[in-house]
């Protein structure tokens, strides 16, 4: 049985130590320095609480002297401090970060590391570049490869159109952060909340703009084969002519810990949510312009006797996922690994990556 530490007893920490432990081929324990949402996370479960402060390195090293591997589901700006206790105790490392700067972090102390080093596990960044990467293999040459993810509520009534089903530190650094993208074949920079498009999918229509992270590292494996290359978040229409107003008109991009407040205290939670897939590859293939397309939706269910959002249910199985296959040896071992690395048919086949296979297909329209 190999030991697991999972960092973050949040939104979906606590989900991947249960997803993990109710196997019984993993002893998992949860880190958080909350002791009562850990208190919470573990209660009745198979799970084992530690309270850890991520901070303290010497006690972060203590705690993963052992493990066989980490999973940091802990906010973005303090996912750089549990890699560089992996890479100390020479523990495997995955972690769900959207956050450019920490994955290229993550890179740099993957040079040279005994254990692998495996980012950006999620939905987006994460499971949409497996599939891109697939679709993208199918293909003498590529023209366009376009990502389009989103984690929406099914009933929105408020003017955001939107509930905080992941964590709103992310959420806020996705809409401020610069976006990586191809364009014209030419790697570019370009501004999160615009490039904003409308689209209909199985009758219902939404919006998508940039966000920054959601490519992971795709821009760097599909360069100068690729002419174009973006992803966007989706949303219904109106959120993000609303975001622009609190982030620009009322300048709280400078005051992010106002607007998470203002978010946290104002905009509720919902277990009643749906994710949507829309993966789209076009380019050159037996000597025709030819487009394959993936999309998906996800909705939430019942697993272990609790309603789980579609968002818990999609990261926490994404990461559950590529931990199962590293375990299995079909990873490398060590170094640097990219979502790009990992099979779609291997993920789907997973007991974890099912949980894909299961959405409803969908149709689109411009």
């Amino acid at each position: 049985m190999k030991d697991i530490v999972v960092v973050g007893a949040g939104k979906i920490g606590r989900i991947v130590a249960r997803m993990l432990a109710d196997t019984g081929d993993y002893a998992v324990t949860l880190a958080d320095r909350d002791e009562a949402a850990l208190a919470r996370a573990t209660e009745g479960t198979p799970v084992t609480a530690a309270t850890l402060d991520i901070a303290d390195a010497a006690a972060m090293r203590a705690r993963l002297s052992g493990a066989w591997a980490v999973i940091s589901a802990a906010p973005f700006q303090l996912t750089a401090a549990i890699a560089e206790a992996a890479a100390a105790s020479g523990t495997h490392y995955l972690d769900l970060t959207e956050d450019v700067a920490t994955t290229r972090r993550v890179k740099a102390l993957a040079e040279g590391a005994t254990a692998a080093f495996i980012p950006q596990c999620g939905l987006a960044p994460g499971f949409v570049s497996i599939v891109a990467n697939d679709l993208a293999a199918e293909f003498e040459t590529l023209d366009e490869v376009k990502l389009r993810v989103g984690a929406l509520p099914q009933f929105p009534t408020n003017a955001l159109n939107y509930n905080l089903t992941w964590s709103t530190d992310g959420v806020i650094n996705e809409y401020i952060e610069p976006c990586e993208a191809i364009r014209d074949g030419r790697l570019v920079q370009a501004a999160a909340l615009g490039e904003r498009e409308e689209f209909s999918l199985d009758g219902v229509r939404y919006e998508a703009f940039n966000t920054s992270g959601g490519l992971g590292t795709l821009c760097e494996t599909l360069a100068g084969r690729v002419r174009t290359l973006n992803y966007r978040s989706i949303r219904y229409p109106g959120h993000c002519a609303v975001m622009k107003a609190l982030l620009d008109d009322l300048r709280l991009r400078e005051r992010r810990e106002v607007l998470k407040d203002i978010l946290e205290q104002a905009v509720p939670t919902t277990m009643q949510d749906v994710v949507i897939v829309f993966v789209t590859v076009s380019g050159q293939k037996d000597g025709l312009l030819t487009q394959e397309t993936f999309a998906r939706k996800i909705y939430a269910e019942r697993i272990g006797g609790r309603v789980r959002s579609a968002i818990q249910i999609t990261t926490a199985s994404a990461v559950c996922a590529v931990l199962d296959l590293l375990a299995e040896g079909r990873l490398p071992q060590a170094g640097f690994v990219r979502q790009e690395d990992i099979g779609l048919a291997a993920f789907l086949e997973n007991r974890f990556g099912r949980a894909y296979a299961r959405g409803d297909d969908a149709r689109a329209a411009a």
